[in-house]
């Protein structure tokens, strides 16, 4: 039978997350592959619960069929003519990640993309994304607190929040801030920053997790539109939540009518809309998909303009932690304990902490693993479907002939070394 190799985490010292759990790991030997797991003292799940679902432990997966992970693998831990399966994120041309994608082609391996296991419909099926949404809103909410109190002054109940890997789980989380949500119903926040508006980026995984943590807060829904309605200093007692989607983001640079295939076909023809918005906007939380060539939504000439002794955005909470993307803030990624830095937006300055002059922003770049039992778990279970055709494929024959299921078989970027169809334009991104 096929054997399944799954590597330990080695990205940085929070990645504890695991592609397949200790039950699916025992299921699939089962029914008889053999499942390689390298031991790692640094996993949500240990070696031990591993070892009682059968698996072996061993540093060594040369040999294996498939070999899983959850972020990059090293440059030099790939294994010439091996299929991995990880988030390469390589799909955007990410110049950080070339060399990988070299490696890939260099070593005639396969390289396939959980981002890119998609339905007829472009729809992910194997995703962290809402417990992203989950852990990034929570961190996002616990910078505000902090930030409102140590630059503005204020005190709020949101100072009581803890960052998210504190939390024993999702569920404890929305508790905690389902109290933080009865106390500003009763007591209100603090004049100066009402109404208090958050903006919510994005409708899909990532923006359901967001929605999930929201949800236990007062929360009233305010359409675009409507928000210079608003009156200033009222409405003390709730929170306001603004949903854009992309017909709200962006607008024909040529003026015609706005068309969400031409947009996603061809972003560069679009330009943004955000401008008008973001005067009334406190917290600004991005989920939404982004990529080169589209506009971009918070940009630094715009944050020059809001920023001040009494600007209204507090934070942002980018989610999708594109580095220089539609969030011209993000100039770099931050890590769990220290999530969030200040960006001065008239010097172009990004300091580590909660104090100086300019916008907080919360930008950790693999927030699921601030849940990472839960994460892991139902990240496991949509791979699970996948997995004994992946095993069972025959990687020697062109891509088509395979075996693989065509959800996987879209999802392969690199095949014996050759960039597959779909994914040539990454030549251009390659030295």
């Amino acid at each position: 039978m096929k054997t399944l190799g799954i590597r330990k985490e080695t990205k940085n010292r929070w990645e504890i997350r695991v592609p397949l759990n200790p039950r699916a790991v025992k299921e699939l030997v089962d029914k008889g592959y053999t499942v390689r797991v390298q031991p790692s003292a640094n996993r949500v799940y240990h070696n031990d619960e591993y070892a009682a679902a059968g698996a072996v432990l061993t540093d060594d997966l040369a040999g294996s069929d498939v070999i899983l992970g959850v972020k990059e693998v090293p440059i030099d831990d790939i294994d010439p003519g091996m299929p991995y399966l990880f988030f390469s994120h390589v799909i955007k041309g990410q110049d950080y990640n070339m060399p990988l994608l070299q490696k890939f082609l260099d070593t005639r391996s396969t390289l396939l993309d959980y981002e890119k296991i998609i339905d007829d419909k472009g729809r992910r099926l194997v995703f962290f994304g809402k417990f992203a949404g989950n852990a990034g809103m929570v961190d996002t909410l616990w910078g505000l607190g902090r930030r409102l109190k140590l630059h503005h002054g204020l005190d709020t109940p949101f100072l009581k929040l803890k960052r998210a890997y504190e939390y024993d789980s999702v569920q404890d989380a929305v508790n905690h801030l389902a109290e933080i949500g009865r106390e500003i119903e009763q007591n209100g926040l603090p004049a100066e920053i009402c109404p208090f508006n958050i903006f919510l980026l994005g409708y899909g995984h990532v923006a359901t997790g967001c929605r999930e943590i929201l949800s236990a807060l007062p929360i009233r829904e305010i359409e675009p539109g409507k928000l210079a309605t608003l009156e200033p200093g009222r409405n003390r007692n709730n929170v306001f939540l603004t949903v854009f989607k992309e017909e709200h983001l962006v607008e024909r640079k040529d003026g015609a009518g706005f068309n969400l295939q031409d947009y996603y076909d061809h972003g560069a023809s679009y330009k943004s809309r955000m401008e008008s918005y973001l005067p009334f906007c406190s917290v600004y939380v991005n989920a939404i998909y982004w990529a080169p060539g589209y506009p971009v939504f918070l940009g630094r000439n715009e944050m020059a303009r809001l920023q001040g002794p009494h600007q209204k955005l507090v934070i942002i909470g980018d989610i999708t932690c594109d580095i220089n993307g539609s969030v011209q803030a993000t100039v770099k990624s931050t890590e769990p304990d220290i999530p969030i830095f200040i960006y001065n937006a008239n010097t172009g300055e990004a300091i580590d902490g909660l104090e100086g002059e300019g916008f907080a922003d919360c930008a950790v770049d693999n927030l699921p693993c601030e849940f990472a039992r839960e994460a892991s778990d139902y990240f496991s279970s949509t791979l699970m479907p996948f997995l004994e055709r992946m095993l069972d494929a025959d990687y020697t024959q062109s891509l088509r002939q395979t075996g693989l299921p065509r959800e996987i078989q879209n999802a392969c970027i690199v095949h014996h070394g050759k960039l597959e169809p779909d994914f040539d334009y990454l030549n251009e991104y390659l030295d």
